[in-house]
């Protein structure tokens, strides 16, 4: 079951455990500030903003919804710390998106947009060199104290010297600092012509200085922490549950990207250490909303009387977001995957169509890009002239069949032997080394069996790792399944102390500095970052320079899928699958809007319906 909140933040948000958040490049849009001008009231990646200066509200909140009411959600595993800025432990649910604030706010029906927050406007030269916020005079904690420059500097340096990879990577590119007035400061950033760099000094959130040094920032706490969001923490049971409540003397709660938002009086998340008992909870009332991603479940485990008799309701949601990466993902750190025919063999031998049809009812599609289920996506495209002109340099990074646009996943019959599949993976093994002695695969000059441990934090996943475990067999593959607890597992994540994961990197429509943090070479060896596949490729780290520096549309998108056509050439991990929808089951005291935006489910636009 995926995190039921808000929009992703980064490393927050509805989607996979490992939520990761994106980050994004922009352009002043309408309404850019000229000089003299207090600011723009937003600033987009491309083009205009969606919303002129002066509108009311988003379109997917309802500002008529009524306050009141308490919601619970789920969460498997267990948390350590309220901290989710840090590397050290295992953060709660709901601190990125109920207490701390960022300096604007994201709007969600568009790729990527923000708007006055605690900063009430900015000011971006058209070389994006810089950054000034101006802030809302208005802006307060939740302890009264009031949101200045220096809060914003502090909250910047000490993220930038202690806080999680990717806020490092991306503060360490602000070169100078000034602190313009107690309301505006201004960020200069060094020349590497990252054209994001102002929209994620916008996405930054806001710390008090007057409550926190560096040393005791760093730390992992159970102390409720203080921020400037609609709600603070109400009671924390150490590893069980959290709770938020309202705050009724929030001060943004009248700013038109807030109105029809944070509804609810009540937010709580209940931990669970096992997901078939979370299932259960929420079957029996105690949870009052639930996002699937388990198609079995979905088809047929929801039918209950509370069901049928239509107090619990299920709702498919579109999205226009692409699906991002599902995968099995290699690390290739590890001697056995470093031979990319290996890494094609393994990839060969998972039987997708059984799969689907056998644990998964037939509700899932094979994913086949980086960008999967967007025009972003390079699969059945072939690369044009741009993506062509980026990739020159390095000829032997593309495949020919992926230049090309022709390269698909491979297709199995649907049954349990896949023999086609099987017969073509055993050929690239044997170019490899490989050999069958004793109905094992070993390698001729190594004498080392081919195997290794592919390691799972969840139960959830044990069902279809042991299929593939079981078809790698077939071949003499000595594959074996490991299932940890959910903190050992963030700890062997970080370290990279594992052969294969399950894992997924979502994807927006603004793919920016977030590829950074999860491709590039300079992160294949910090802990912590979202490199877990070990990706040292200067085809990669050039296409993400490209997309970074993209000045329209036209060179963005194919920045983006040069990317996407070397990490698929690459075959750094096994494509899984995905869902056409997101789907939400929910009790009927729950309401939400008749319209979700671009992003799709968004809890903080629901309300209860009668405070019940």
């Amino acid at each position: 079951m995926t995190r039921l909140g808000p929009r992703p933040t980064p490393r927050s948000g509805l989607g996979w455990a490992c939520l990761a958040a994106a980050v994004f490049g922009l352009l002043l849009g309408a309404g850019a500030a000229r000089a003299g001008d207090v600011g723009a009231h937003a600033i987009a990646m491309h083009g205009a903003p969606k919303y002129p200066s002066g509108f009311q509200h988003f379109g997917f909140a309802d500002p008529a919804a009524p306050k009141g009411g308490r919601v619970v959600l789920g969460q498997t595993g267990s948390f350590d710390t309220l901290n989710p800025l840090i590397i050290r432990g295992e953060p709660v649910a709901g601190i990125r998106e109920w207490v701390y604030e960022t300096l604007m706010a994201r709007g969600f029906d568009e790729p990527f947009t923000m708007y006055g927050l605690i900063a009430k406007t900015a000011d971006v030269p058209d070389d994006r060199s810089s950054v000034t916020f101006h802030i809302d005079p208005a802006a307060r904690f939740s302890d009264g104290k009031p949101v200045t420059a220096d809060d914003v500097i502090f909250s910047m340096e000490v993220l930038r010297e202690r806080g999680r990879p990717n806020h490092r990577n991306s503060y360490k590119k602000v070169v100078r600092t000034e602190r313009v007035s107690d309301l505006a400061v201004r960020f200069v950033f060094d020349a590497s012509g990252d054209r994001e760099m102002p929209l994620i000094m916008a996405s930054m959130p806001v710390l008090p200085k007057h409550l926190l040094t560096p040393e005791t920032f760093e730390r992992t706490t159970l102390v409720p922490l203080v921020g400037s969001g609609p709600y603070t923490i109400a009671a924390v049971d150490a590893g069980r549950s959290i709770t938020y409540k309202r705050n009724p003397d929030y001060w943004g709660r009248d700013l038109p990207v807030n109105r029809g938002r944070f509804n609810f009086d009540e937010i709580r998340y209940e931990y669970f250490r096992d997901m078939s008992v979370q299932f259960e909870a929420f079957k029996s009332g105690v949870l009052s909303m639930r996002s699937e991603d388990d198609p079995k479940l979905w088809s047929s485990g929801y039918d209950i009387p509370a069901k049928r008799d239509g107090r619990m309701l299920m709702r498919e949601v579109e999205t226009g977001l692409p699906a991002g990466m599902s995968a099995l993902a290699f690390n290739i750190r590890r001697p056995v995957f470093q031979d990319p025919r290996v890494r094609r063999g393994l990839l060969l031998l998972f039987n997708f169509e059984w799969v689907n049809k056998t644990l998964y009812h037939g509700l899932y599609k094979r994913t086949e890009s980086f960008f999967e289920r967007s025009y972003l996506s390079s699969v059945g495209k072939p690369a044009d002239a741009r993506e062509r002109e980026f990739l020159a340099p390095f000829p032997d990074a593309v495949l020919p069949e992926v230049m090309e646009g022709r390269a698909r996943m491979p297709v199995s019959d649907g049954t349990g032997h896949n023999r086609e599949n099987a017969r073509e993976a055993f050929r690239l093994f044997s170019e490899a080394g490989y050999v069958i002695e004793g109905g094992r695969l070993i390698h001729k000059d190594t004498q080392q069996v081919l195997g290794f441990e592919i390691l799972a934090g969840s139960s959830v996943q044990q069902r279809l790792i042991a299929s593939f475990v079981s078809d790698l067999a077939k071949l003499g593959i000595a594959a074996r399944l490991r299932v940890v607890d959910s903190s050992q597992y963030q700890s062997r994540l970080k370290d990279y102390d594992y052969d294969m994961i399950q894992t997924a990197w979502p994807s927006s429509l603004s793919p920016g500095n977030e590829q950074v943090f999860r491709w590039d070479s300079r992160n294949a060896d910090v802990p912590g970052s979202f490199n877990f596949v070990g990706v040292k490729n200067p085809a990669v780290d050039a296409m993400i320079k490209r997309l970074l520096e993209a000045k329209d549309d036209q060179d963005f998108t194919s920045a983006v899928r040069a990317l996407d056509r070397v990490l698929l050439s690459g075959t750094y991990v096994i494509p899984l699958f995905h869902a056409s929808r997101q789907w939400v089951a929910h009790w009927k005291q729950v309401k939400g809007p008749e319209r979700f935006p671009l992003w799709g489910f968004s809890l903080d636009t629901w309300w209860i319906d009668g405070q019940k």
